[in-house]
C-alpha cells in the first residue's frame, strides 16, 4: 500500500520545532512553484534562483510566526516572495553569504539549444512585463497571483495580506486598465500578452 505524503500542516509542525528534514520536504514540494513565480516577476532565471533561496531562508528564519492558510504553506510563500521581490537587490545582498549554504535549485542547462530557449523565455517574459508595467505594483501583484499562479481570491488575499474584497477590486481595475492600454498601435505580441491578463476567469 502506498503511503500518502504528509500534509503541509504536519510537515510544518515538525519544521517549526526545528526538523530540517521536514522543511526540506516542503522545499522540494514548492520550490519550483516559487521559482517560476519569481521568474515571471523578474524575467531573469538567475535572479529567480537566488530569490527562491531567499524566500525559503526567510520562511525558515521566521518559522515561529508562520500561519498556514487552508493547511497549505503556499500562500505564505507567495507572501514572502512578494515582499522579497519589492526590494530584491537589497535582500540578495543581505543573504548572499547564506545563499551558498542553501539547497541549490537545479543546475541550469548548458547546451546551446537549452541556453537559447532560456534566453527566449526571458525575452518573452520581459515583453509581458512591459505590457503590464503601466499598472501600479499592487495591481501587478494581484494579476500575477490570480492569473499566472491561479490562486483564488482568498489565497491571494492571504499571500498579500489584504482583504478579499480588495483583491477583487484590484483585479477588476487591472483588467480594465489593461484593456484600455491594448491599443491598435501595439504589436500582436503585446496585445496577446495583455489578453492573458484581461481574460476573465470562471
Amino acid at each position: 500500500m502506498t503511503l500518502e505524503p504528509p500534509a503541509d500542516a504536519e510537515l510544518w509542525r515538525r519544521a517549526r520545532d526545528g526538523d530540517e528534514q521536514a522543511f526540506g520536504e516542503l522545499f522540494d514540494r514548492y520550490s519550483r512553484t516559487v521559482y517560476n513565480y519569481c521568474f515571471r516577476r523578474t524575467a531573469d532565471w538567475s535572479a529567480a534562483e537566488d530569490l527562491t533561496s531567499v524566500v525559503f531562508m526567510e520562511t525558515w528564519r521566521r518559522r515561529a510566526h508562520v500561519r498556514l492558510s487552508a493547511d497549505s504553506l503556499l500562500p505564505w510563500l507567495y507572501r514572502v516572495a512578494t515582499n522579497v521581490l519589492h526590494n530584491h537587490r537589497r535582500s540578495l545582498r543581505r543573504h548572499r553569504a547564506a545563499l551558498e549554504r542553501v539547497h541549490a535549485m537545479p543546475t541550469a542547462p548548458n547546451d546551446a539549444a537549452a541556453a537559447e530557449a532560456r534566453l527566449e523565455a526571458e525575452r518573452q517574459m520581459r515583453e509581458i512585463l512591459d505590457s503590464i508595467r503601466k499598472l501600479s505594483r499592487s495591481d501587478q501583484e494581484v494579476l500575477a497571483l490570480c492569473v499566472w499562479e491561479g490562486l483564488g481570491y482568498a489565497e491571494a488575499a492571504t499571500a498579500l495580506g489584504i482583504p478579499v474584497g480588495t483583491v477583487r477590486s484590484r483585479l477588476a481595475r487591472a483588467r480594465k486598465r489593461l484593456r484600455q492600454h491594448t491599443e491598435p498601435t501595439r504589436t500582436d505580441g503585446q496585445r496577446a500578452n495583455a489578453a492573458l491578463f484581461t481574460k476573465e476567469t470562471s
